[in-house]
């Protein structure tokens, strides 16, 4: 398979609402704002112009007029080409199959929990815990405003996963941490780790 050009999932993001509507860059950023997609893409308007230029620049978009609305300035208004609408189905069924390598930091960071200590590792376990459980709750709150009035499931499907998937490492992190506190978890001796 040839090597994909583009690999910035704002980009997947920025075609996925263009397949909704033709947009200018800042109507994109607001939209993604507006559905909550900052914990599933990096948003920022610089980052943002530059994926919408290297989309174009590859031709996966094109301008397709400019509008400008009161005393605002001109904006630029894209749209998908036909081999940018081809690139983002065979990207986005990619992304589905096949699971990639992610490395997380927590990951990384846990393969060394023994280097805090027992104390040390259960209490930052348990601060990670309470912002884990204040991750849910803000993701139970979007889910009840979006879905709850009556949005499709669909447009906040990666909210219910990332909400799940933060209620796994909750559950994990809580059973670790009682392991520790009443030790059934192991701990080496200081100065063996």
């Amino acid at each position: 398979m040839a090597r994909r050009k583009i690999t910035n999932t704002l980009a997947l993001a920025l075609l996925g609402l263009l397949l909704e509507q033709r947009m200018h860059p800042y109507e994109m950023a607001a939209t993604l704002r507006e559905r909550h997609k900052g914990d599933s893409f990096k948003i920022n308007s610089g980052s943002l112009y530059d994926t919408v230029e290297a989309l174009a620049r590859h031709g996966w978009i094109e301008p397709v007029e400019t509008v400008r609305d009161g005393n605002r300035p001109e904006r630029t208004v894209y749209a998908h080409t036909e081999l940018g609408r081809r690139e983002f189905v065979a990207w986005l069924d990619e992304l589905v199959r096949t699971p990639v390598a992610e490395f997380p930091k927590f990951l990384a960071a846990v393969s060394y929990l023994g280097a805090l200590g027992p104390v040390g590792a259960a209490d930052a376990l348990e601060e990670r815990a309470r912002h884990l459980a204040e991750r849910i709750s803000g993701a139970d709150s979007t889910l009840e405003q979006t879905v709850g009035v009556g949005a499709p499931r669909l447009f906040m499907i990666e909210v219910e996963y990332q909400r799940h998937a933060w209620q796994a490492e909750l559950d994990w992190t809580r059973q670790t941490i009682a392991e520790i506190r009443d030790g059934s978890l192991p701990w080496p001796e200081p100065g063996t780790f």
